[in-house]
């Protein structure tokens, strides 16, 4: 096995198994979207950020392998690495893996952002069933300045 062997394959099992835990905690910031448990998003919040910045790290240096090796930094590169390594079956087994688990990731982050567009348009519309008014919140006038609903108060009709 080749010295850019032994660095690179490394890389991507790290890139898979961060790419396992960030799917894993999308779904779980899913479930917790759908069921309003929105209190500890936060935390949640906190840790996937941490693992981006995670990912991002592994997905750089393994573009330092593939420009080391004298490769581009995408796809065609990786493939070259592979038809360059044809050996390395369990390589091109975890890649395979990563690029499945990465758009299960892309779709479940969509998901996750149209529910809580849902979320805060249906926040909106309790606050202003709770001010009182069913007009907009940025209204303009006749002179094409934003006016505020005037007379808005908290009411407990809701």
């Amino acid at each position: 096995m080749a010295a850019a062997t032994l660095d690179f394959v490394p890389i991507i099992e790290a890139e898979l198994a961060a790419v396992r835990h960030f799917v894993a905690l999308l779904g779980l910031e899913q479930e917790m979207l759908i069921t309003g448990e929105v209190g500890t998003l936060i935390a949640l919040v906190g840790e996937k950020n941490g693992l981006a910045s995670e990912l991002t790290a592994l997905a750089a240096r393994r573009n330092e392998s593939l420009a080391a090796a004298g490769l581009t930094l995408d796809r065609a590169g990786m493939a070259a690495w592979f038809a360059a390594h044809p050996k390395e079956i369990h390589a091109r087994a975890i890649w395979s893996s990563l690029l499945s688990l990465a758009s299960q990731a892309r779709e479940l982050n969509r998901s996750n952002g149209e529910l809580i567009q849902i979320r805060m348009q249906h926040n909106a519309l309790a606050l202003e069933t709770l001010l009182g008014t069913s007009t907009s919140l940025s209204l303009y006038g006749p002179d094409g300045q934003s006016t505020p609903p005037s007379g808005r108060c908290i009411t407990d009709s809701a």
